[in-house]
């Protein structure tokens, strides 16, 4: 590529990215006595364009003069895949450990982590294995929360009772939403996904004499372990009270910690297991392509319907937690947004690959923490992050799609066997 080509393309680039900045950038509210006023920053504008101009010109000139032996995304993805047989169990460990040197803070915050694993986890059935692209899946997360709500202050019933139940209603709604999008592929079946989060939405909001509209549901329980409470009564009835313990607040958060670990821990167990079956393998037939599994007589609609089924339990179980760990829940937390955060954790993190989904939800929701104290340039960040990545590792952090059952090493074949007649 030539320099006056790569520059007029990185000005080109530098041009729109003026156009989108201009205003969200360049100007800034300002509250005052009197109301607010817009004051202008052109130092932010001209270093973000600046910004944008000299990264397209080195991304450019690169790619360009890069080395031919440059690994292949194939060997890459193999090495890869072979040095998360030693980062998996030593992510294991630390998340095992961390109420033992982590404070409250770090425990909240591997908390919400963990609680997109595991929506990760189950959404990566549905995309990353059957290859069924779902932008509503926050539906599902909907669903097993209100579940849980209102069975648990409506019937009171227990956390531990009323978590299966909240997974099977998921499900339920998946098999729903599976029946109608049976011949629908590609963006036709993202748009009815997306319109089907929308309503469930909406419901949600207008159907006040069940789920109180807006205003939410509060007052939802808490999980206990074995009828013991983590309150700081100090009957014998709560956990501090048994144990003869002084009662911390931080006792039901590390409490909290290993139930949704143990969660994600489930679907990630399930999810592998069921990779090895012959559903497993018919989700990654009916992924690749659809018309030559239709051809080697595979069931397209029960293969859709598990795979919608099982991906929405999962959910469903994230979403009694969710609400259990709230206390509160309302239709405004389970927006598109959400949909679209789980989506860009499996598409970065690689489809179909567990330990991508979880690097990138620790990145993700992990990193944005970190930028907190950034709020104005955080989703700014989040999105130059995000730009980067489909540049240079297009596929995910972890892009391999390792075939669920292979050959482990290649066998020779007699020249007698292959002889003509034999063969």
């Amino acid at each position: 590529m030539k320099l006056a080509s790569a520059l007029r393309d990185a000005a080109l680039s530098a041009l729109v990215a003026f156009g989108l900045f201009v205003a969200l950038i360049g100007l800034h509210l300002v509250p005052t006595d009197s109301g607010l006023i817009l004051v202008g920053r052109p130092w932010a504008l001209v270093l973000i364009v600046a910004a944008v101009f000299v990264g397209r010109l080195a991304m450019l000139l690169w790619l360009h003069v890069r080395p031919a032996g440059t690994a292949t995304p194939r060997r890459l993805a193999a090495g890869m895949t072979r040095a998360g047989r030693y980062v998996a169990p030593v992510f294991l460990v630390l998340a095992l450990t961390l109420p033992l040197y982590g404070g409250r803070y770090m425990l909240d915050t591997g908390i919400l982590v963990l609680t997109y694993v595991m929506l990760g986890w189950g959404l990566t059935i549905v995309v990353g294995l059957a290859g069924l692209l779902d932008l509503g899946y926050v539906a599902f997360y909907a669903v097993g929360a209100y579940s849980y709500a209102l069975l648990s202050t409506t019937w009171h019933l227990g956390f531990w009772t009323t978590l299966p139940v909240a997974g099977l209603l998921a499900a339920l709604w998946g098999i729903m939403l599976g029946f109608p999008v049976l011949r629908l592929r590609g963006d036709y079946l993202a748009i009815v996904t997306l319109a089907f989060g929308e309503i469930i939405r909406v419901v949600l909001i207008n159907w006040t004499s069940l789920t109180n509209g807006s205003n939410g549901i509060t007052d939802i329980p808490r999980p206990t372990l074995f009828g013991l409470k983590f309150n700081a009564s100090g009957d014998p009835d709560s956990f501090a009270g048994f144990f003869h313990l002084d009662y911390s607040i931080t006792q039901r958060f590390v409490f909290l910690y290993y139930v949704i670990l143990a969660l994600a821990l489930l679907t990630n167990w399930v999810s592998l297991r069921l990779r090895r079956l012959p559903l497993g393998r018919a989700w990654e037939a009916l992924r690749e392509d659809e018309i030559a599994c239709r051809s080697l007589g595979i069931n397209v609609t029960t293969t859709k319907l598990t795979a919608f089924a099982i991906g929405a339990m999962f959910g469903g179980f994230a979403g009694a937690f969710f609400a259990t760990r709230q206390g509160f829940i309302s239709p405004e937390s389970f927006n598109f947004m959400e949909s679209a955060l789980v989506l860009s954790i499996v598409v970065l993190g690689g489809l179909g690959s567990q330990l991508g989904v979880a690097l990138a939800a620790l990145v993700m929701i992990g990193g944005t923490e970190l930028f907190r104290d950034f709020a104005e340039y955080r989703m700014l960040i989040f999105g130059l992050a995000l730009v980067v990545m489909m540049v240079l590792r297009p596929r995910g952090l972890v892009a391999g799609r390792t075939p669920s059952i292979a050959l482990g090493t290649r066998r020779e074949i007699a020249a007698e066997l292959v002889a003509e007649g034999r063969g």
